[in-house]
């Protein structure tokens, strides 16, 4: 399903952040999470952890400290966690400004929204997202980005998806 949304960024979440699955363009605008071991493969270790984040992430405070407070959701509803409770824990000791918005005590659960990222190659990408709990498994999040059409972030993206196109290679996929 992923790869049939080519023209937006998309991505699966579990309730603790991690990165199930991603299409190119979601690897692209935000990292490489398929590049990354399994256990790196994290939002939440990205926004807070990753100093790239800082640069991509158009208003990055906030969208970190939702992340956060989503987190803190989570731990409410999982008491008993323990992947959750080594995250908080990592988060903690490696990042300044997790125990600060921790410790407001926010709960979040983020369904609709807007985004912005600084891409090095397009520049500037403006996003409203949706969120959708994944049929048969409350525990997954699709994430999608959307786009207004014919504006400067869809031609952007049009520009990004052509030039990080995988490349043919001329041998024909004989479906084995």
């Amino acid at each position: 399903m992923l790869q049939t949304l080519e023209h937006v960024p998309a991505f699966i979440l579990d309730r603790r952040t991690d990165v199930l699955a991603s299409n190119r363009l979601a690897r692209e605008i935000l990292t490489d999470f398929d590049a990354l071991p399994a256990p790196r493969r994290n939002l939440a270790r990205f926004y807070l952890l990753d100093p790239d984040a800082r640069d991509r992430v158009g208003d990055w405070e906030r969208i970190a400290a939702e992340t956060v407070a989503m987190l803190r959701l989570e731990a409410g509803r999982n008491p008993h966690d323990r992947q959750l409770a080594d995250l908080i824990g990592e988060l903690t000791v490696k990042s300044p400004e997790f125990s600060v918005w921790w410790n407001d005590h926010r709960v979040l659960r983020r369904t609709h929204g807007a985004k912005h990222y600084h891409h090095p190659l397009v520049g500037d990408l403006y996003f409203s997202y949706e969120s959708f709990q994944v049929p048969g498994d409350t525990d997954q999040t699709l994430c999608v980005y959307n786009v207004e059409p014919g504006s400067d972030t869809a031609q952007a993206l049009r520009l990004l998806t052509s030039w990080t196109a995988p490349q043919a290679t001329g041998t024909p996929d004989r479906g084995v």
